[in-house]
Formats: C-alpha cells, structure tokens, sequence
C-alpha cells in the first residue's frame, strides 16, 4: 500500500510539474525589467577568472563569495547603482596546493586582503541588452578603474522560486601587476580575464 501511494505521489508530481514550470514567467526584453533594489543571490553568483600558465596551459578558478547591491530603473539605465564585495579566501580552483598558494602573500594574500570590492561610478547602455559598467576595482589593497562589459539576460521568476530576479553576465580584463600582484608576471600572464554571472533577487 505504502508503495502504491509513493508510485502515485511520484506520478502526480510529474503530472504537475510542467505546469508548474510554465508559470514561472520571466522575459529577455530588458523593457520588461521591474525597477527596484536587488541582492545578489549567493548560490547562483560566482566571478570566474582565467590566465595563462608558463604558455603551456590556462588556470582557471573561481571566488564563490560575492555579496552584491542593485539598484536599477530600466527608463534610467545611468542612474543605475551597484556595489560588491568579495570574499578573498573564497577562491577555489580545484586543485588544494594550488588555492593555498594563490591565496598565499605570493599572489591575493588573503590573510591581509580578505575583499575585493567593486562600485560602480557610471552605467552606459551599449545596445538593446548591453551596458558598459565603469567602477572602482579595490584588490590587493589597490584601487584602479576597470571597465565591465555587461549583458542582461533575463528577469522574472524561475521554476524554483517565485522571487522576482534577475540575470547578468558581465566581462572584464585587469592586469595583476596594476594592482601589486607581480610574482612570476610576466611568465604567468600579466592580464587576468574576468567573468561575472549574477542572478539578483528583489530585495525584500
């Protein structure tokens, strides 16, 4: 008897579950986009970064602790604000001799830098979809201008919560040595390649 229910229970989902999907509205038109403040959400917000080894192969890691603001009007992209810290010591790389020694004072020094922080200065929209983000990069202690190249993906609710969000995918170039991070520049490669997926929630 238990299994039956069990077996009509899984059924059911089933059943219900591509309804429940097609509910969850959400809409690539950034004209759709509702104004309002926003936090990042933590499990589905990750900075991405990349750089050549030696010219034999390319490291890549990722720093998975990213607390972020937004404020954004779509009828006032230039108005738009974002600020962001991130967790030094989140880096990881899949590999633990590697992430000791990228969080060593060799490289991120994480034990006296444990942020990074980025503010945005100014927001230019590019295309129907796009925007050049221009801020202040702090690292390693250093602040320099970097400029990201944004692109929004998609805002609404999705099949796993009804939280209104939204996506971004943004891109950026900064050089190490810039902001005091010099060991072994330039044989492992000066320029650092930056991506940033966000997912945004309504802040409540």
């Amino acid at each position: 008897m238990r299994q039956s229910l069990t077996t009509l229970s899984l059924l059911a989902a089933l059943a219900f579950a591509p309804a429940a999907w097609g509910q969850a509205k959400s809409s690539p038109n950034p004209a759709d986009v509702q104004a309002g403040a926003f936090a990042a959400d933590p499990a589905h917000t990750k900075i991405t970064w990349s750089l050549n080894h030696f010219g034999f192969s390319t490291y890549v890691g990722q720093f998975s602790s990213v607390a972020a603001t937004l404020k954004l009007d779509p009828k006032a992209v230039a108005a738009t604000s974002l600020e962001a810290t991130i967790q030094t010591g989140s880096v990881g790389t899949f590999n633990p001799a590697l992430d000791t020694h990228v969080k060593s004072a060799d490289f991120l020094d994480v034990a006296k830098f444990p942020t990074a922080t980025f503010k945005a200065t100014s927001v230019k929209q590019t295309g129907e979809r796009t925007a050049d983000i221009a801020g202040d990069l702090t690292l390693h202690g250093v602040t320099r201008p970097v400029v990201i190249a944004a692109t929004f993906n998609r805002g609404g609710a999705n099949p796993a919560d009804p939280t209104y969000r939204l996506g971004f995918q943004g891109k950026t170039t900064i050089k190490r040595t810039e902001f005091g991070i010099k060991t072994y520049a330039p044989a492992i490669s000066d320029e650092v390649a930056l991506q940033i997926d966000a997912e945004f929630k309504a802040a409540k």
